[in-house]
């Protein structure tokens, strides 16, 4: 059975609707599927009555982006990591009312970093954005309102060619600090919640990864070891951006200490990569579905 526990829904920042996810998922095969969507649970109540349409096994997934900070690194400055959370409940009302607050905060970050755009074209004597453009751009999001929606729209206003072109020339240095959420409050949310929390991607070259602290795994390991196992129950082992190296490491790591593994794409769809991680069907049986 192939498994995928880490994919991206237009709940957030995805390019499929969870309908269509459902129906790749079974045209590739794939047996148990996760929607982590950033900061958002909005498609998990369809995901979980499509699941049932399409024979597929489901666990509710959510992405949560984590403030953290160690004094051995960086000076004790805080940076993003990623966290995911697994089969907890979609209801707990205190996940509600954060998971609220986190969307009020994406929608007003979104509107300072469109300010910090128009600074940089007013430099560059372009067309500066406008409200209509805000409103425009709130249309295309169906969810948590993220830069990768301002990237598009970016591109589709052809003010940058491409969405690595958005970022490099916009979005890195026009951009504003999300709603910092701690590790013990993510940890405290999700297990209240009866839930899982895992830590995602750890060794991830490109993304909120563990990486920005330091390129060793072992370093990477000790920072878990030392800050983060009062919080975590799981590491994710298989990801798209994990070579063999890293996936052995932290499987390795994750079984000495008797922490859960998981994996998935982290697919967005651009381009559709569900499916192609190899996960064992062990994985699925630490859920006890």
């Amino acid at each position: 059975m192939k498994i995928d526990l880490h994919i991206h829904s237009t709940c957030s920042d995805g390019r499929m609707t969870p309908d269509d996810i459902f129906k790749e998922a079974g045209r590739r095969g794939i047996g148990f599927i996760s929607i982590t969507d950033h900061d958002s649970i909005d498609c998990q109540e369809s995901a979980e009555i499509l699941a049932g349409q399409h024979g597929i096994q489901y666990l509710y997934g959510l992405e949560l982006s984590v403030s953290y900070s160690h004094t051995g690194y960086r000076n004790g400055k805080q940076v993003a990591l990623d966290f995911l959370a697994y089969q907890y409940d979609i209801h707990s009302p205190p996940l509600v009312k954060k998971l609220e607050k986190l969307r009020e905060h994406r929608t007003k970050r979104a509107e300072q970093i469109l300010d910090n755009i128009n600074h940089e074209l007013k430099k560059e004597n372009k067309a500066l954005l406008t409200v209509k453009d805000l409103h425009a751009l709130a249309e295309t999001v169906d969810g948590a309102f993220g830069r990768p929606h301002i990237a598009d729209y970016l591109v589709k206003k052809g003010i940058a060619s491409d969405k690595q072109d958005a970022f490099d020339k916009y979005l890195i240095k026009c951009n504003v600090p999300k709603m910092p959420l701690s590790l013990s409050e993510a940890s405290a949310l999700i297990r209240e919640a009866g839930g899982k929390l895992i830590l995602a991607h750890p060794n991830h070259p490109r993304g909120t990864s563990l990486i920005t602290l330091t390129p060793s795994m072992n370093e990477q390991q000790k920072i878990i070891r030392d800050t983060m196992l009062p919080y975590i129950d799981g590491i994710e082992c298989w990801h798209s951006s994990h070579g063999p190296q890293t996936i052995d490491s932290y499987l390795k790591f994750a079984n000495e200490l008797g922490l859960m593994v998981t994996g998935g794409s982290d697919c967005h769809q651009d381009p559709v990569i569900m499916g192609k991680m190899d996960v064992p069907p062990y994985v699925a049986q630490q859920f006890n579905l």
